[in-house]
């Protein structure tokens, strides 16, 4: 076949260990014999970004910016074990963090859902997709932990030196302290994210918050979300027939328990983190979890929601089998050059995203699948587990029938 044309690059920004693996195997098996594949190519991997002094992180970033679409592979986040293993000469912070908050983007993560395996909630027939504001909160917080009596306040100054003083708390014995905030500018950009991506993808929008407990804090959220939907965005989520609703964090979670799925519930930084969590894994498995980055200004990142399976990777330098899942990443290079194909007007481009996404799931379907679904599927369902790598050349055998 000829192979499909791009106009755009891509912005690429590879990792580590073992998803930097994969993620070769991936471009050679799935998108180099289909696609005449253009990308603006950026090594995030923990030694380049050392080099660099994390420039290339920087520049990763900036160059998504102003291509507007990038794919990222999984990247180790270096902890003091990491420090040593890789003589590094500074811990270097988390790659996603530095890229979210130049790109001042939400994180959109949607599980990929297959006939044989069922959630673990019964009556989850679609997919939620858990949009979690990626800046501030405890992400951010000051800490202090105190050990003699005294009183606790909280002071803001400001650029005329004017204080303002609250007492949190008249110690009588020791206890700990926690200092938070997050920006009207952030909380805005969060907001502009989730409704257009609601309106993208055409799916209710669900945001909650703890408001009654949380008079100022989360009350910000709740009103600044309001005022957008209703001047913005209310008349285009009447014409799409979709709905925007608030709700408190607990209420949510018992609505979420009992519906069916099929929307977006937007979350505060640290209730995303966790509920992120606990969706992944009523679905089946973080290797089963799209995950996209989107700006208000129309810039996409795309990724998996996984890490580096670094155990994985230790067995592969012995020379020993792995079956790895890929099933994340390459949705993220699907979502990727889908989302170019869009941008572009290039209808073969979106079209081959389509057919590599339902490679990948016929594959699955016919039971071919990595060691960790395996114990997942549902009784009467037959499956096979495979290595990486004939997991990957399946899903190529049914991709070239397309063509």
């Amino acid at each position: 076949m000829e192979k499909i044309k791009m106009t755009t690059p891509l912005v690429e920004m590879d990792g580590d260990e073992m998803t930097r693996i994969l993620w070769k195997i991936i471009k050679d098996e799935l998108i180099y014999p289909f696609v005449d594949l253009k990308t603006e190519y950026y090594d995030l991997g923990l030694q380049k970004r050392e080099e660099t002094k994390d420039q290339i992180t920087l520049d990763s970033a900036y160059a998504t910016k102003k291509y507007k679409v990038a794919v990222k592979c999984a990247t180790i986040t270096p902890n003091k074990q990491r420090v040593e293993e890789y003589n590094l000469t500074e811990m270097w912070k988390s790659p996603n963090g530095t890229i979210r908050a130049i790109l001042d983007g939400t994180v959109f993560r949607a599980p990929i859902l297959i006939d044989s395996i069922k959630p673990v909630v019964k009556n989850w027939k679609k997919p939620i997709t858990i949009a979690r504001h990626a800046y501030g909160d405890v992400y951010k917080a000051t800490e202090m932990r105190v050990t003699d009596l005294g009183k606790a306040e909280l002071v803001f100054t400001d650029n005329a030196g004017n204080e303002t003083r609250q007492t949190i708390y008249d110690f009588e014995c020791g206890g700990v302290l926690q200092g938070q905030y997050n920006k009207d500018s952030s909380i805005i950009s969060f907001a502009h994210s989730c409704f257009k991506y609601a309106i993208d993808t055409k799916q209710d929008l669900w945001f909650s918050t703890k408001d009654t407990i949380s008079k100022k804090y989360d009350q910000t959220f709740k009103l600044l979300f309001e005022d957008i939907y209703n001047k913005d965005y209310k008349a285009k989520f009447e014409e799409l027939g979709i709905t925007y609703f608030y709700t408190l964090i607990d209420d949510a979670v018992a609505r979420v328990i009992r519906s069916q799925g099929g929307y977006i519930w937007a979350c505060k930084n640290y209730d995303g983190d966790v509920m992120s969590d606990m969706v992944s894994t009523a679905f089946g498995s973080l290797a089963m979890m799209t995950s996209v980055l989107v700006s208000p200004e129309g810039n996409y990142e795309y990724e998996a929601a996984h890490g580096t399976v670094t155990r994985h990777y230790y067995k592969y330098l012995k020379g020993e089998e792995t079956s790895t899942n890929p099933m994340a990443t390459i949705y993220a290079w699907s979502g990727a050059l889908r989302k170019r194909g869009e941008l572009d007007s290039n209808l073969e481009l979106m079209k081959f995203a389509d057919n590599l996404e339902a490679s990948c799931i016929e594959t699955l379907n016919a039971g071919i699948m990595t060691k960790d679904l395996v114990g997942l599927v549902e009784e009467g369902f037959e499956a096979k587990a495979v290595n990486s790598v004939e997991f990957i050349k399946a899903i190529r055998e049914r991709l070239e029938l397309k063509y």
